[in-house]
């Protein structure tokens, strides 16, 4: 997680738990998905009304196409995000796999091989899955959507299950 100075850090609460956004000016610079902890009353979905807390009323003014595109991935309205990002970590070999990512279509999965090969390392899948771990941005750059040869899911930084309900979730909106 990237030291606090200079950035801003908001709490979008969502069905997979709480989500911590980082911003850096208008770009958003970090995703962190937590591992089962207890949901705040900061955000609730509900696909008829969004109840904001203050400070994420605070968002909505200063990143509000962000809080708008998450709202709408989550309840199955969006296929990919446009808000602006920065990557600020990472090697060359990371970036080229992250920015594959980009390119698996909403509700699909590819394996680890097959995004090795896209980026022209075919040889390289367990390097793939090491980068993939290292995301900072995870559902915007879709890493839950790579998955093992054997049709296994792989790993997923934030839990193997919020991965399984993420790709369940696009796949029952298409």
């Amino acid at each position: 997680m990237l030291s606090s100075i200079g950035y801003e850090t908001f709490v979008f609460e969502s069905p997979i738990g709480l989500i911590y956004c980082t911003f850096e000016g208008g770009f958003l610079i970090e995703l962190t998905l937590s591992k089962g902890e207890k949901k705040s009353e900061n955000f609730k979905i509900n696909t008829k009304k969004i109840t904001l807390s203050p400070r994420l009323k605070r968002m909505e003014r200063e990143y509000p196409l962000f809080l708008h595109e998450l709202s709408q991935y989550f309840k199955g309205k969006l296929e990919s995000f446009r808000q602006p990002i920065k990557i600020k970590i990472g090697s060359s070999f990371d970036h080229k796999v992250w920015a594959a990512l980009k390119e698996i279509p909403y509700g699909e999965t590819i394996t680890y091989k097959d995004l090795a090969s896209r980026i022209g390392s075919p040889k390289a899948f367990r390097a793939v899955g090491n980068s993939l771990h290292r995301n900072p941005l995870p559902i915007v750059l879709p890493c839950h959507r790579v998955i093992a040869s054997n049709g296994n899911l792989g790993g997923y930084s934030a839990g193997i299950e919020i991965k399984r309900w993420l790709l369940k979730h696009e796949r029952s909106f298409l």
